[in-house]
């Protein structure tokens, strides 16, 4: 039932790009089977801990089959070969160069299987002047502009944020699945090649890829995005606001109607009223103004007050939610967004569903079970897929 059952992948993956790019596709239903090193992915060693697990590997590895093996070792790489050989696409993300060094290389392993696809995730790239330096989401972020526009207008004090998620990573490793579908379609198809072929990710463009008209304009006028914080230049009135417990809502009154019926919510008709804002370009040039008069408003209440107030008039808004706020919203739970899952290792957690929604499948139909421990099937990989005798 799940799309992507029958396509098997093999991830040579760690940390994170090529593995979320892989528990997505597990997600769809893809047999993935991760091969990691003896003593497990160094990623096993990161965030809080139950009973001696990694929490995150719940997530990070689930519908994923585990192995272990050195690949740098003889037997290693022929079982890397035996399963590439078996497999419909091969993920990973070491930097460029590992697999040739190691007698990996992509053309040696599609020479016996040429049906295979392919997906190098890097930092910059598998050519170009930078692709020998190291890199890690963090950097993708800075090369890639994003960075530079999550600082607030004005301050040089503290250097700009991240996002407080390893953005470039996640991205990375999005681009790398729907490419992966995108090649299988290719070859598969009716008229399709019947080839395989390799797909080439990088940290960088993938944040760059997310610069909307920024390089247009830059090329045409000269203009250089600046930061703009919590609002947007191109619309208004669009902030996030201070509240009376401290905690922050996010308002967005665009359209026209929107924002007369926030002007009525927070008293403020007149404003709704005055020849200035009846345009969305008025607004902006006057956007200071309103977000005095709307602060002013959101000071007097909690968040979670006002946004009850502007959800009653039809207006765009949230509380800027934590996780605390987003695991016991009942849409999170409604939906199954946030699920109850049992894991065998840490006992129950939760889970994100899967993001994607089809017809007849429920998001508990593509969580199958949660990540394994490091080599919990070895033995039905090498032995019942590869057809190795038991010792």
């Amino acid at each position: 039932m799940l799309p992507l059952s029958g396509l098997r992948v093999v991830e040579l993956g760690h940390y994170i790009a090529a593995p979320f790019c892989t528990r997505l596709l597990a997600d769809l239903g893809a047999e993935v089977i991760k091969v990691e090193p003896p003593e497990g992915d160094p990623f096993r060693g990161w965030g809080a801990r139950k009973d001696g697990h990694n929490v995150w590997f719940s997530i990070h590895g689930r519908n994923k089959l585990s192995v272990t093996l050195d690949l740098k070792s003889e037997a290693g790489k022929r079982r890397i070969r035996a399963l590439c050989d078996r497999a419909d696409v091969m993920v990973e993300n070491f930097r460029p160069g590992y697999l040739e060094r190691v007698g990996l290389s992509p053309e040696s392993l599609r020479a016996s299987n040429p049906r295979l696809v392919i997906a190098r995730i890097s930092g910059y790239g598998q050519d170009g002047p930078y692709r020998d330096k190291p890199a890690f989401g963090a950097i993708g972020e800075a090369m890639g502009g994003l960075r530079h526009l999550t600082a607030n207008p004005g301050q040089t004090e503290l250097p700009p944020p991240r996002c407080g998620v390893s953005i470039s990573d996640d991205l990375a490793g999005m681009y790398a699945a729907m490419a992966i579908a995108s090649a299988c379609w290719g070859r598969d198809r009716p008229g399709g090649t019947g080839q395989g072929t390799v797909i080439d990710l990088d940290l960088v463009s993938s944040v760059f890829s997310l610069m909307e008209g920024m390089l247009p304009e830059y090329a045409l006028y000269g203009l250089v995005r600046q930061p703009q914080g919590a609002a947007i230049k191109t619309a208004a009135p669009t902030n996030t606001y201070p509240c009376a417990d401290g905690k922050w809502l996010c308002i967005a009154g665009n359209s026209d109607l929107i924002y007369r019926r926030l002007m009525d919510a927070i008293g403020r008709p007149d404003l709704g009223a005055d020849p200035r804002m009846q345009t969305n370009n008025g607004r902006c040039d006057h956007a200071g103004e309103l977000d005095a008069a709307i602060a002013a408003w959101t000071r007097t209440l909690p968040a979670k007050d006002a946004e009850e107030i502007l959800e009653g008039a039809e207006v765009p808004c949230s509380r800027l939610y934590d996780i605390a706020d987003c695991a016991a919203d009942p849409h999170f739970r409604a939906r199954e967004i946030v699920m109850e899952v049992a894991d065998p290792l840490i006992g129950p957690v939760l889970h994100p569903a899967p993001p994607f929604r089809f017809d007849g499948l429920t998001p508990r139909d593509m969580v199958r079970w949660t990540g394994p421990e490091a080599g919990a099937h070895n033995d039905h990989v090498f032995h019942d897929l590869l057809g190795e005798p038991r010792a």
